[in-house]
C-alpha cells in the first residue's frame, strides 16, 4: 500500500503503484470488438450466399422437409447453362461499356467542374454552386419524358432531318444511353468541397515555381483527391451498373443494346418453373461480380475518403 499524507495525497518519497487492470479484463474489449464485426461481416455477406447457393439447389432441395440450406445434390452446371442458353455474353459486354463509359465522363466532369468551383474566382459562381446544390433534390425520373424526346427528335441523327423528323435519332444507340449520365450533380459537389479543402498556398507556390493551370490540375491537385476519385468512381460504377428505368425505356425497341439487370428482369415473364428460376439466380449472382471486384480494388482509397472527410 502506498503511504499518504494528512492530505490524502502520496508521501514524499513513498513509491507510486498505478492500477493494472487484470489481463482477462484487458483481453475481453477487442474480443468484444471482433465478435461484432464478424456478426455484423455475416449478415452482410449471408444474402450474397444464399443467392450463390440458392441456384444450386434442385427442386428437390427447396421442397424437402426439413428445409436444407447448402443442397443434397448441388446443380454446379446451372452456372454453365447461364452462358450457354442465356445471352450473358452481351448482355456484359453492354453493361461494361455503358457503365465504363458513364463513370470515366463523371469523373472527368465532376473533377474539372469542381476544381473550378472550388478555386477559381468568376461571375456567376456562387449561383452555379447553388444549382449544384438545388438540382440533388430532383429525382432522375422526372426527367426522363423530355431527355427522351430530345434525343428522340435530335436533328440529323438516326435519319432525322435538320428540324428531327423522319428518323429515331439517337435512340437505339448507345449514345441514348450514356449522355443522360455525363455530369453529376453530386459529383461535383463531392470534388468541389474535396478541393476547397486544399490550400489555396500550393497553387500560388505552383505558379511562382512556373507551372501552367493545366500541370497544376493533373499533377498537384488530382493526386491530392485520389481518396474522393475512388469514391465518385465506385458510387457511379455501382449506381449505373444497377440502372434500370432509363435503359430499360431506351432499349425497347434495341433489344440488342440491354443491360444485365435488364435482361435479367424480363426473364421473370418467361420463366416458371423451379429449374428456370435457378438459373435466373445463377444470372443473377454472375451478374454481381463485377461490382465486387470494383470495390476490393478501390476499398482502401474509398475507406481513405471515409476517413479524411471527417477530419479537418
Amino acid at each position: 500500500m502506498t503511504a499518504v499524507d494528512r492530505t490524502g495525497a502520496p508521501a514524499r518519497g513513498a513509491p507510486l503503484r498505478i492500477a493494472v487492470a487484470p489481463r482477462w479484463r484487458r483481453a475481453i474489449g477487442p474480443l468484444v470488438k471482433y465478435a461484432l464485426l464478424s456478426l455484423g461481416a455475416l449478415l452482410m455477406i449471408l444474402p450474397f450466399a444464399d443467392m450463390f447457393i440458392g441456384a444450386l439447389r434442385s427442386p428437390a432441395d427447396v421442397f424437402a422437409s426439413p428445409p436444407r440450406y447448402w443442397p443434397q445434390d448441388p446443380q454446379w452446371g446451372v452456372y454453365a447453362r447461364v452462358f450457354r442458353e442465356l445471352p450473358m455474353t452481351t448482355w456484359f459486354a453492354n453493361s461494361i461499356i455503358v457503365t465504363v463509359t458513364i463513370t470515366a465522363a463523371q469523373v472527368a466532369t465532376s473533377t474539372m467542374a469542381g476544381y473550378a468551383l472550388a478555386k477559381y474566382e468568376f461571375g456567376g459562381r456562387a449561383a452555379i454552386f447553388r444549382l449544384v446544390v438545388g438540382a440533388q433534390m430532383f429525382p432522375f425520373f422526372l426527367f426522363i419524358i423530355p431527355i427522351f424526346f430530345i434525343l428522340r427528335f435530335a436533328p440529323l441523327m438516326g435519319g432525322n432531318d435538320i428540324a428531327g423528323q423522319g428518323g429515331s435519332g439517337l435512340l437505339g444507340t448507345y449514345a441514348a444511353l450514356c449522355l443522360p449520365f455525363v455530369v453529376t450533380w453530386y459529383g461535383v459537389f463531392l470534388m468541389r468541397q474535396f478541393f476547397v479543402s486544399i490550400p489555396d498556398d500550393l497553387l500560388e507556390a505552383a505558379r511562382l515555381d512556373g507551372a501552367g493551370e493545366y500541370r497544376i490540375f493533373r499533377s498537384i491537385m488530382l493526386p491530392l483527391v485520389k481518396p474522393a476519385i475512388a469514391t465518385l468512381t465506385l458510387f457511379s460504377f455501382v449506381y449505373h451498373w444497377n440502372e434500370f428505368i432509363w435503359t430499360m425505356t431506351v432499349t425497347r425497341a434495341a433489344p440488342e443494346l440491354q443491360t444485365l439487370p435488364v435482361g435479367i428482369y424480363l426473364l421473370q415473364g418467361a420463366f416458371e418453373d423451379l429449374d428456370q428460376k435457378a438459373l435466373q439466380q445463377a444470372a443473377l449472382a454472375v451478374s454481381i461480380l463485377p461490382v465486387i471486384v470494383v470495390f476490393l480494388c478501390l476499398q482502401r482509397l474509398f475507406v481513405a475518403s471515409e476517413f479524411s472527410s471527417g477530419v479537418k
